[in-house]
């Protein structure tokens, strides 16, 4: 299976043992294969710093970071043409998610949710995802 991640996502995952760290998990168990690109990476970079300088983990989130770095499958993002999200930074993960063939995006953000399957790729929040990936 091929999974696009969004930034808050990654960032929850990095932070926090929830739905989005049970991601991670399915991901370590090779259950999907999890794809990006350079700007999808940076900005999950971005926003992971962020939460990581405010929140504090008790846990090491740099190593949780960076081994997803390490795991993620690097695609050239495929053109879109036109705007496809109400946030132009969110057609980014759209174009990863075509360029990888991705079965879903896994996602918290509403502006992607609520365009729920733009080119046959269905855009989900992680506690779906994870009801979809049993075991």
């Amino acid at each position: 299976m091929r999974v696009v991640l969004d930034a808050n996502v990654v960032a929850s995952a990095v932070c926090w043992s929830g739905e989005a760290y049970r991601c991670f998990v399915k991901l370590a168990r090779r259950q999907f294969f999890a794809y990006g690109s350079a700007e999808t990476l940076r900005e999950a970079e971005d926003v992971s710093s962020h939460l990581v300088w405010e929140e504090r983990p008790k846990h090491n989130a740099a190593a949780r970071l960076n081994w997803y770095l390490e795991k993620i499958k690097m695609v050239e993002p495929a053109p879109l043409g036109k705007p496809r999200s109400r946030d132009a930074k969110d057609d980014s993960y759209l174009a990863v998610a075509i360029a990888a063939r991705a079965n879903f995006i896994v996602s918290y953000d509403k502006d992607l949710l609520v365009l729920k399957k733009p080119f046959g790729i269905e855009i989900i929040r992680p506690a779906q995802f994870l009801r979809l990936v049993k075991g």
